[in-house]
């Protein structure tokens, strides 16, 4: 006997048994895609740079934590016998009167230093746009000029600026005669004025970076999204805050994030011009380490420090990553 199969129903396309029908997925199950083959090469290329960095920064890192578990002082520097004393380092710091000063003057400081080269940066970045291809190089060098300086080189001539009686930054106040007289004027006498001769310092040492960083950002934006705005009659703020932001949203978390460690960690400029006064007004993190490692002859109370810096940094530096990956800028 036969069956005639020619009346059989045959699946129509969608439901399952039928040719190039899509696949009925249950609920809860996921689609496996073929992975790719995971390449070496950059694995490869990478290994040398991270080798270096594995010696220089890795050890010292290692070396800064151990001390800091230690009473590391004078006598052990010279003889090398170090007792383990677990988290009194620590305990020390946290207990001293200075800690809570000194962090809050920190944050200040560097959160003032970052809104000011964002600012200032910005702003720069927005002119060079508009400004014609003659002028932008001349710019382009000077701040190539001013960023590459030597941080100690550019703090030693910012000293003779501002220096008493012959700085020529008191010079042309008096000249000017808006202020009195000027002449004599210590900028370092008191932790207000110390504090502003810093920032001008570092914000002009910074804000190339920042102007380049987001003029390059900037320059990569398509024209037709300015045009269509332009046809629309939308303001130079609103074009601004509408387009350009948004796509400069990731450069600027990037630069961010930059800064903040930069600044968080300034030292040079702090040290040569302060030395961390007056009366450690101008004491941040970096420079009570330093006095504490060095003045006091306390290496682990100083690591104690250093350690404490380094987590506050990754902490910020966790929280801005964590925020990019969220908003989709990062994968």
């Amino acid at each position: 006997m036969t069956v005639d199969t020619s009346t059989r129903a045959q699946p129509t396309v969608g439901e399952p048994g039928a040719v190039g029908a899509t696949p009925r997925l249950r609920p809860g199950r996921r689609v496996r895609t073929a992975r790719r083959p995971r390449s070496w090469a950059p694995l490869i290329l990478l290994a040398p740079a991270g080798a270096v960095l594995a010696v220089v920064l890795g050890y010292p890192l290692v070396r800064l934590v151990v001390n800091s578990f230690q009473d590391f002082g004078l006598r052990a520097l010279f003889t090398g016998d170090t007792e383990w004393i677990g988290f009194a380092n620590y305990a020390a710091v946290f207990s001293d009167p200075q800690f809570g000063p000194v962090l809050v003057r920190t944050a200040v400081f560097t959160l003032s230093l970052v809104i000011g080269c964002l600012i200032i940066g910005m702003a720069m970045s927005q002119m060079m746009v508009h400004l014609g291809r003659g002028v932008r190089t001349v710019l382009n060098f000077v701040l190539i000029l001013a960023w590459a300086l030597p941080t100690v080189s550019s703090t030693l001539v910012w000293q003779w600026l501002f220096q008493p009686v012959y700085g020529v930054f008191n010079w042309v106040i008096t000249r000017l005669g808006w202020f009195g007289d000027f002449t004599s004027h210590s900028w370092t006498g008191n932790a207000g004025d110390a504090f502003f001769i810093v920032w001008l310092l570092i914000v002009w040492q910074s804000v190339p970076f920042v102007a380049l960083t987001l003029y390059a950002g900037q320059s990569q934006i398509p024209a037709e999204y300015y045009e269509a705005a332009q046809l629309d009659g939308a303001s130079e703020w609103r074009i601004y805050r509408s387009i350009t932001l948004p796509f400069l949203r990731p450069v600027l978390y990037l630069v961010a994030i930059l800064q903040v460690i930069w600044h968080f960690n300034t030292f040079n400029q702090l040290w040569i011009l302060t030395q961390g006064g007056p009366d450690s007004g101008t004491t941040t993190l970096s420079i009570w380490s330093f006095q504490k490692a060095f003045a006091a002859n306390s290496f682990g109370q100083g690591s104690a420090i250093a350690v404490i810096t380094a987590i506050l940094l990754v902490i910020l530096t966790a929280f801005y990553i964590r925020r990019l990956i969220r908003t989709g800028e990062m994968e």
